[in-house]
């Protein structure tokens, strides 16, 4: 059985393929149709934005399909960049563009407590829908640091390890990131589906 993951973002596959190893599926990237068109995420929710991008991509690859939507909400920004986050700098920016936005928006404020959630949203050609959530709290930090990991990554300082996503190996981050314990939750609802597949 094939899985597909409604995302371009080759990063993102990356973290996702490795996190849903366990899964005896073949894991494909939207990459591979040319024929899907780019999901316009115009919804204004993470969840909204979960389900479309998996609704039609299955819909046009006939494939069980998973996407995740992910945003950082600071506090002392009433909830921003939220569900902008990926276009927080404007369009086309660079991950470098929204983290150095942040801390320039963030210079002169003392709360920086932050959250990255993650909604992952598991769509089949056969009408499930699933929607599962990861959160992880921490800070913004007042500068960057490490060079892992991508987008907020090097200015996000999570409270349970004292340190950055940025900070932080492929392994640790893996083991309890917004969007691994979003992805972790989906495994037994996708080991499941399977499993009612072979039956039938």
């Amino acid at each position: 059985m094939k899985l597909l993951l409604a995302t371009r973002n080759e990063d993102k596959v990356k973290e996702i393929k490795d996190i849903l190893a366990e899964l005896e599926l073949e894991i494909i990237s939207v990459s591979r149709f040319s024929e899907i068109p780019e999901v316009v995420e115009d919804r204004d929710t993470l969840k909204g934005n979960a389900i479309k991008k998996a609704k039609e991509c299955s819909e046009y690859s006939n494939l069980l399909t998973i996407a995740d939507d992910t945003g950082l909400f600071v506090d002392s920004l009433n909830g921003k960049p939220g569900v902008y986050s990926a276009r927080y700098a404007g369009e086309n920016c660079s991950y470098k563009d929204n983290r150095l936005k942040m801390l320039r928006v963030m210079s002169n404020i003392s709360v920086r407590s932050a959250q990255f959630r993650t909604v992952c949203a598991l769509v089949s050609p056969d009408g499930l829908i699933a929607v599962t959530e990861g959160i992880v709290e921490g800070i913004i930090t007042e500068k960057e640091y490490g060079d892992n990991g991508f987008g907020y990554d090097a200015i996000f300082r999570a409270n349970e390890t004292g340190k950055t996503f940025g900070e932080m190996t492929d392994k640790e981050k893996k083991s309890f990131s917004h969007r691994s314990r979003a992805l972790k939750k989906m495994i037994p609802i996708i080991k499941n589906y399977m499993r009612r597949k072979d039956e039938s």
